[in-house]
Order: structure tokens, then sequence, then C-alpha cells
């Protein structure tokens, strides 16, 4: 390349070499996922944003899918704002009332007199997926409180419209949805804590981040926090996180339906997190040349 042309990239704003090298590892990452589509036999959907570079990657990521239990960060996040705004006391007890709802959990196993903080209620629906613990945490803040906050960010795809385990609800298909990207940009909405004060906003994360089985976790390494929510229905996967990883923190939503085979559906989860991972942390540990001076 000659001078005169170096120059002339140069003022027009062509990146530099470390930032194409940058972009040719992104494009590698975006194969493996695309490749991940192509052998799933279901629909699948992906929004991925590096929240240090800023790039983004994105598989159908205006299409609405089921949620299952990932909705439960929107309620979670609606929790946090009304105790930010005075309205609920997160160390206040509660007696969750009969009856409860199955499906999973900790909640349908125990007593009605058991009493719980409004956080705890929250650790449950997050760590343990407790269905019963969602419910009354979304009889506290209020379903169509919920979707205003939602609404109020711009999370127009994203609408909670039933209770855990409603089927009849379901059957009408009042299902919970929300699309790859809102989720994505839910997930980013938190992980910033708009509209919270920085201790609460660390509470949260967490609360997201208690320990949990998800397919999503399966790859990466114990130690790296993780604050997600997967959720699992008939012919349905799905996840959104934070990955919170030293130097190179990400916010990822996938979502497969349609599944032929739910075990599919996971396997895909865990290849995506697998390769967003690796290359994740690749560029956490290197130089922008791309070299890494292992300890």
């Amino acid at each position: 390349m000659t001078a005169a042309v170096s120059l002339l990239l140069l003022c027009l704003g062509a990146p530099a070499a470390p930032a194409e090298k940058q972009t040719a590892l992104w494009e590698k990452l975006r194969a493996r996922i695309e490749a991940v589509d192509r052998r799933l036999d279901g629909v699948l959907g992906v929004s991925v944003k590096d929240l240090k570079g800023g790039m983004t990657l994105d598989v159908r990521p205006a299409e609405p899918f089921p949620q299952a239990s990932s909705i439960k960060l929107a309620v979670l996040y609606e929790l946090y704002r009304q105790a930010e705004e005075g309205r609920v006391d997160l160390g206040e007890l509660t007696r969750p009332p009969l009856p409860r709802v199955r499906g999973g959990g900790v909640l349908q196993e125990l007593g009605d007199q058991v009493s719980l903080t409004w956080r705890d209620v929250a650790v449950l629906m997050m760590g343990w997926s407790d269905n019963a613990a969602t419910n009354v945490l979304i009889d506290r803040v209020g379903m169509d409180t919920v979707n205003g906050r939602l609404a109020a960010l711009g999370l127009r795809a994203t609408h909670l419209r039933r209770k855990m385990m409603d089927l009849d609800a379901a059957r009408r298909g009042d299902e919970n949805v929300s699309t790859p990207a809102e989720m994505r940009q839910l997930a980013e909405t938190m992980y910033a804590g708009a509209g919270l004060s920085r201790e609460r906003a660390r509470d949260m994360m967490a609360v997201a981040a208690v320990p949990k089985d998800s397919p999503f976790r399966v790859p990466l390494p114990e130690g790296i926090v993780v604050a997600d929510k997967p959720g699992s229905l008939e012919a349905v996967r799905c996840v959104t996180a934070i990955v919170d990883l030293p130097g190179r923190p990400y916010a990822v939503s996938i979502m497969t339906t349609y599944l032929r085979h739910d075990a599919d559906g996971e396997a895909a989860i865990r290849e995506i997190s697998a390769a967003l991972y690796e290359t994740f942390d690749r560029l956490a540990r290197s130089s922008d040349l791309g070299r890494i001076i292992s300890e």
C-alpha cells in the first residue's frame, strides 16, 4: 500500500489494523452461531453485545419468541425499581399465600406458616425459578406496572401477559413474549443499574447471579459472575444473561422455539455460550494485535 493510499484511508476513517483483526474474529464468531442455526431443527434467535467494544451480533433479533422463565428478569427489575422509589421494602416479611402453583421451585413444598422477605422471594424466583414465588411478586408489583416499565424503556415487544403455570391463559394466546434484541437490552439496562442507586443495582445483579442449573453456564469456568435467567417450555428453550467477564463483559439473549427435540435447544444454547466465551476471553486477555501473555 502506497503512502498516498494509506493517507487517504486514514482520512476516510478506515479502521486500523487491530480493529480489522477484531472484526475478523467477530465474523468467525458469527459463522459459528450461524452454523448452529443451520443445524438446529427449530428456530433460533440471538442477540449479543460486546459491552466494552460496542459490537453487536444478531440472528432474528426482532422476532418474538416465548420467554418462559426468562421473563422473570422483568419482574426482578420492577421489584428493585419500586424498592428504589420507596414503594417496596425488600426487607419486609411476607407470608406467601396458599394455594401455590407447582411446576418447580421451593415454595410449593413449604407450609402455610413460612415467612420470607421480598428479597428472599426474589432469590427463589431467580435461583430456583420458583413459579409460586414469581406469582407472589407479580401480585406485589403489578403486571400492568411491569409492562408500563418495559414500555417506558422502549421495549415494546416485551410483555408479561400471564402468571406462571396459567395454562388457560397460554391456550388463549396470552404468552409472555419478547425478542432477542429487547431481552438483551433489558439485561444491559439492569447491568447499568438504570434508575437505581449503585448499592441497590449491585444487590439486584447479585440476586440475578445466584447459582442455577442452566445449559448456558455449562461451558463457563467457575468464578465468572453470570447474571442469567434460563427458561424452558415444551419446544422452547431460552436464556438471557450478562457475563461479567473481567475486561470484556457481554450481554446475550438466546432463544429457540419450534424445537423438534427440547434437548436440541439446550445443546444450541451450550454451543453458542461456549463460542461466545472463547471469543470474549481472547479479546479480554489479548493486546490490540492479538497477543496473549499468560501469567
